[in-house]
């Protein structure tokens, strides 16, 4: 997820939750007979949301329904578009490879994470791997997870990992670089006995 996409779903969370409960708060507030300002919609528990005055205000309005619907198309059409945003995958689908002739070709993307993900998997000390592509089909970027067997050198593995196949992935798909960013954890472990 990008920084942007990111900042802009926190941000519409947050003033979402906000919203959310300051509007429950103060509904139960008035339903527990709590003093109400006299701009609030409520002005005791017994209260009704809209008198029958104000649900029939602009029935006979011929811009009235067309305006609602609008706002609310507008409205669902923000929340698809926030939906989506979060959800979408974030997998490249395909790498773009020079092949020097001109042309170039694809690579589907799940088969370089396989490749790389089997040769870290046999870099010394690594238990398990698993990678991802993401950026751009033409500047492809790897995130990398090692879990390292309990006495290895997090460092050792990390430059196998960066000379082997990394390296290795870069030249075969002929990319002018590969930036990875990889997470080391550590296998859990009981306690060694020390005599």
């Amino acid at each position: 997820m990008s920084a942007v996409l990111r900042t802009v779903n926190r941000v519409l969370t947050g003033l979402a939750g906000l919203v959310l409960l300051a509007l429950g708060g103060a509904v139960l507030a008035v339903g527990f007979d709590a003093p109400a300002p006299s701009w609030w919609v409520h002005q005791g528990p017994h209260d009704v949301l809209l008198s029958d005055a104000e649900r029939t205000r602009w029935r006979d309005a011929g811009w009235w329904w067309p305006v609602v619907i609008a706002a609310l198309a507008v409205l669902l059409l923000l929340a698809l578009w926030w939906l989506v945003a979060v959800v979408r995958r974030r997998r490249l689908t395909e790498v773009l490879v020079d092949t020097g002739d001109g042309e170039g070709a694809t690579l589907r993307g799940r088969a370089l994470e396989e490749v790389l993900a089997g040769e870290a998997d046999r870099v010394d000390g690594v238990e398990r791997a698993g990678v991802r592509l993401t950026g751009r089909r033409d500047a492809p970027a790897a995130r990398v997870r090692l879990l390292l067997a309990p006495h290895v050198d997090p460092g050792t593995a990390l430059h196998d990992l960066t000379t082997r196949a990394l390296t290795h992935a870069r030249d075969s798909a002929h990319l002018p670089s590969l930036p990875a960013e990889v997470r080391l954890r550590g296998v859990k472990h009981g306690a060694e006995r020390v005599s």
